[in-house]
Parts: C-alpha cells; structure tokens; sequence
C-alpha cells in the first residue's frame, strides 16, 4: 500500500538527530511522498522547506508564513514569496491563516499577511494550505474575499466539524486529516471524516505534532499516516487500500499538476 503525507514539518529541530531515519521508515512504510511545508520559524528564512526537497527527491515544499510568525513578515518576505514560488518542487502556499488560540501575532497583522499571501498564491497560480484554530468565521471570510478558488486549496489538520466541512467544501477546498481523527473525543472531526466527498479527501501527520493513536504523545512522523488512514477508512466503511488511492488521486490532482516532472 502506498500513500503520501501531504503535511509535514520535516525541518523542526525534532528531527534534527535523525531526519534520514525518519524519511527512510516513511518510505519503508509506503509513503513514498511527502510535502514538506515551509514555514520554518518565519522570516527571514523562507527557504527551509525547499532546501529539504532539493536533497530528497521523494518530497515536495510550500512557502508561506505561518500566522504565529506574522509580525516577521515584510514586503522583502512577499518579493522572495513570489521569486520562489517558481520553484519546480514548490507546489502550494502555506500553512498561512488565522490562529486566535496563541495570538502570537496581533489578529489584525495575521489577517492582513493571510490576505497578502493568497493574494500571492493566486499571482503564482498555487493552491494554498489553511491553517486555522479559534479563528474559523474570519478565515472563511477572508478565503470569500480575497481567494480565487479555481487554485484549489486544503484545511490542514482540520478539527472543526461536518458543517464546517461542508462550509469549505461549499468554497472549493480540499480536507486534510491528521492524527487528531482517530482520538476518542474528536467525535466531530470523525463525522467530518465522514461526510467529506471521495475526491476531497487527504491524510497528513502534521509531523512531529498530532501523533495519531496508538502513538499519541510521542513524537509524530510521516510513517504514521499509515494509521491516520486506517482511522478514516474505518469511519467511512471503506478498505484502507482504496484510501490510500483516493488520497494519493487528490494529492496529484490537488498539488502536482505543474509540479516538475520526475521529481516524484
């Protein structure tokens, strides 16, 4: 069985002592790709996800700021955004949104830097990947205002509910779920994962955070998105080999349509 982990932060210090172990057990486990998502710690260092998939053929990177790291950004960090979302392995922007749980950005500067930045993926032709926690109706807001969604897009790690979903689904966006669907309590990302249409559907770690069951607590890494998918092939009665290829057709469809050929 193969799949791909469509979000995964392969550059924290948490794999600093180990990060070729750490894709070896990916691949060994099927997943033959990943998408390294680029927002580091911020600006000025843009380019922390696309050093990574220029030294790994099997990963992919996105560019964005994250909205905890949106007070660094400047108008230099859109000028690099736009020059280096002509990379051949830079195939989406994110995670950008909203994150009203930390407020480590004052709320008015994330939504002026998300809003920027779509408008940059929208420049680039590029999907863009959601972040969003405690900020829901301002960041379909500002995805009605100022996104094109004829570009696509994903909520990452989406932990809301089946209206949600629906909502963003209604907007053209793609659902991702992470480890957080097969804890006990998550009962309405479970229904979430339910309702979501076939060819909406992704699975990511989100790694090193959000390590599914039975591995919860520990350090999170792509191999375990082998059970994140068993988890949504349970919720929806389906064998975990047709997610598998459900989730890897979207991934493609979603990500890889002008993704340089041969860098699988």
């Amino acid at each position: 069985m193969k799949l791909i982990d469509s979000h995964c932060h392969l550059d924290s210090d948490q794999f600093n002592e180990d990060r070729e172990a750490v894709i070896e057990r990916a691949l060994a486990a099927g997943v033959e790709r990943m998408l390294a998502i680029g927002s580091g710690d911020g600006p000025p260092d843009v380019e922390v996800a696309i050093r990574l998939a220029d030294r790994y053929p099997m990963l992919y990177a996105s560019i964005g700021v994250h909205p905890h790291d949106a007070s660094k950004a400047t108008v230099e960090t859109y000028r690099q955004f736009a020059e280096l979302a002509k990379h051949p392995k830079v195939v989406g922007v994110g995670e950008i949104g909203l994150d009203y749980h930390y407020d480590h950005s004052p709320r008015d500067v994330q939504r002026d830097v998300f809003a920027e930045q779509m408008r940059i993926a929208s420049d680039a032709r590029k999907p863009i990947i959601i972040h969003s926690r405690e900020a829901w109706s301002d960041t379909m807001t500002l995805v009605r205002k100022h996104w094109n969604p004829a570009y696509g897009g994903v909520i990452h790690c989406f932990t809301e509910g089946p209206a949600e979903a629906r909502e963003a689904l209604d907007l053209g966006f793609h659902i991702s779920f992470s480890g957080v669907v097969t804890f006990a309590k998550a009962t309405g990302v479970q229904e979430a994962a339910r309702i979501v249409p076939q060819d909406r559907l992704l699975v990511e770690t989100d790694a090193p955070f959000l390590a599914p069951v039975p591995h919860r607590g520990k350090r999170n890494e792509p191999a375990y998105v082998v059970q994140t998918a068993r988890k949504v092939a349970g919720l929806r009665g389906a064998p975990v080999e047709d997610i598998a290829a459900i989730t890897i057709a979207n991934f493609e469809r979603l990500f890889l349509a002008e993704a340089s050929p041969g860098s699988v």
